[in-house]
């Protein structure tokens, strides 16, 4: 086979040739948040994925190659997507950029987060490889980079525990006592799909790492719409986007 043929991966989820993706991916879970960030940011587009609807692209930022695809909502589905990219494509590094709803008071809304930590109660790490930590934690390199990508264009970035749940809708005295419980252990924000990445990482021997955007809060009740969270969390793309062409 010449090097100019075309070279498949065999995963059931993803149709890219093997070459077709960056060395980094950024990860929104929405796949409509890929094509908004490709077609804002990006040059050269490509669209490399459509398999159920995932849309994942490939383009150049500042001349840079980047890449950056959907995950699904919730840790099976991240957990699916950001392991064949890392397994079979060759992919050193995964970015979540994702929402986020903000326990901590001091969380207000399109507030920029980056995880130093993922807390949960999901099975996702047991079940995989017989790792029973509640805590996964993503890579200091990657994480001390964003934040010297942060500081450097000047959006301002707090950094927190950050909580990943299985479960969407709580029944009312349940979500009582599960925020109280994120008090207790100082988990700043909630969202549903890092634990499986940082843990998918930690068993390939890769890098990942979580910015967020508070889209609301449950101390406020502050809520952004669905077109808001989907078009307007620009700042975190930027500093993901910064950060992709520096590793």
């Amino acid at each position: 086979m010449s090097h100019s043929e075309k070279k498949s991966v065999p995963t059931p989820h993803i149709e890219a040739d093997q070459n077709a993706f960056a060395k980094t991916v950024l990860m929104p879970g929405d796949p409509l948040r890929a094509q908004f960030i490709a077609e804002t940011f990006l040059e050269d587009i490509q669209r490399i994925n459509d398999v159920r609807g995932m849309l994942g692209f490939t383009g150049n930022y500042k001349g840079e190659k980047v890449s950056v695809m959907g995950s699904g909502m919730g840790m099976p589905s991240i957990g699916i997507y950001s392991y064949e990219l890392f397994k079979f494509y060759g992919i050193e590094t995964i970015i979540r950029v994702g929402s986020c709803g903000a326990y901590a008071k001091d969380l207000n809304v399109y507030d920029v987060l980056l995880a130093d930590s993922a807390y949960s109660n999901s099975s996702y790490a047991f079940v995989q490889n017989g790792n029973q930590e509640k805590f996964m934690y993503p890579s200091k390199k990657v994480n001390e980079k964003i934040l010297e990508v942060a500081n450097a264009i000047k959006i301002p970035i707090v950094t927190k525990s950050i909580h990943s749940s299985d479960v969407f809708y709580m029944e009312q005295e349940n979500a009582t006592a599960n925020l109280q419980k994120m008090n207790d252990l100082d988990i700043g924000a909630v969202e549903m799909e890092s634990f499986a990445l940082f843990s998918n990482a930690q068993v390939l021997g890769k890098q990942a790492a979580c910015i967020l955007t508070v889209s609301d809060s449950f101390v406020t009740g502050h809520v952004t719409t669905a077109e808001e969270r989907q078009n307007a969390f620009t700042n975190m793309m930027k500093i993901s986007l910064e950060t992709a062409i520096q590793l």
